[in-house]
């Protein structure tokens, strides 16, 4: 297909009408018609507009089938973000069965059992962090290759993970109600003193790790099927990148604070375990830094 052809399906895509683009342009009707006709050629900056505008590349535009690329996967993006979203999940859930493992360490004790239970936790903790630091310079390869991706998603196919997602959600949440039901019905039957408590909660921590990791799977779902998103994300403005750099310096001196005080209250009032507490209150201070300071998607 030709750049005429190609124009006139992105605008009839978007419901565009030749006086509509060349306002949003800033050229004149005369100017697309040309376009669109092979009269005429569109100035470089002019092809860089229509590039962000309808989500393309300029080879596709230029020389390609635009229609092809938005009805079909050419990069592989779905299979990529789907298997991103799995290696994540499975990560966090990995590292919430770990510290199920290092409870049952705890009551074992320090013999060959509890050493082994010990070992199994940082085990699991170290390929959890190999699959994390692995999986995000995997994306953040692909996303500099493929910084456009077309919105080949129909309507169907979002409509039909919107269905699922709500299931994803709810039945997260539900599962750790019902283990929280559980754990009390546990106490209901028995004492709550050791080895029940260890066991009990050990058995919360597996069923948390199994409704995080639909959770969390879920929200990178929603996340893939939302390519607009995804463009902006590659492609922000001047004014967006500072805001992320404001967002991201602030998330980072919560976090030298937050270890700053978790190290003098070990050191200095041997306080390791209550100060571990710290680290979820920064996470949740560095989500309102991104949410207050950060740049925000808009449709």
């Amino acid at each position: 297909m030709s750049l005429a052809e190609n124009l006139q399906y992105l605008r009839a895509r978007e419901g565009v009408t030749q006086e509509q683009l060349a306002e949003r342009l800033d050229v004149s009707r005369q100017s697309v018609s040309k376009w669109e006709s092979s009269a005429s050629f569109p100035e470089m900056d002019t092809l860089i507009k229509l590039c962000d505008m309808f989500h393309t590349d300029m080879d596709t535009l230029l020389r390609g089938s635009v229609e092809q690329t938005f009805s079909e996967d050419t990069t592989g993006y779905d299979r990529f973000m789907t298997a991103f979203a799995r290696k994540i999940a499975s990560g966090v859930s990995a590292i919430i069965i770990g510290v199920a493992v290092f409870c049952l360490a705890s009551l074992t004790g320090e013999g060959r059992v509890g050493m082994l239970c010990m070992a199994g936790f940082f085990l699991i903790l170290t390929v959890a962090v190999v699959v994390f630091i692995a999986s995000g310079i995997e994306e953040e390869q692909f996303r500099k290759q493929h910084p456009v991706i077309a919105d080949f998603y129909t309507e169907k196919q979002k409509a039909d993970f919107r269905r699922r997602f709500v299931w994803y959600i709810a039945g997260g949440v539900g599962a750790i109600l019902f283990g929280l039901f559980l754990m009390i019905l546990t106490f209901a039957f028995f004492p709550e003193q050791e080895p029940y408590e260890t066991i009990a909660g050990t058995a919360f921590l597996l069923i948390v790790a199994g409704a995080v990791w639909f959770l969390v799977y879920g929200g990178m779902m929603a996340s893939k099927y939302n390519i607009p998103e995804y463009n902006w994300e590659n492609n922000p403005s001047p004014e967006d990148k500072a805001k992320r750099r404001r967002a991201m310096t602030a998330c980072a001196v919560i976090m030298l604070l937050a270890t700053a005080l978790y190290l003098f209250l070990g050191l200095s009032y041997d306080k390791w375990e209550t100060a571990a507490a710290i680290y979820p209150v920064a996470g949740i201070l560095c989500g309102v830094a991104f949410v207050l300071l950060g740049p925000r998607f808009e449709e």
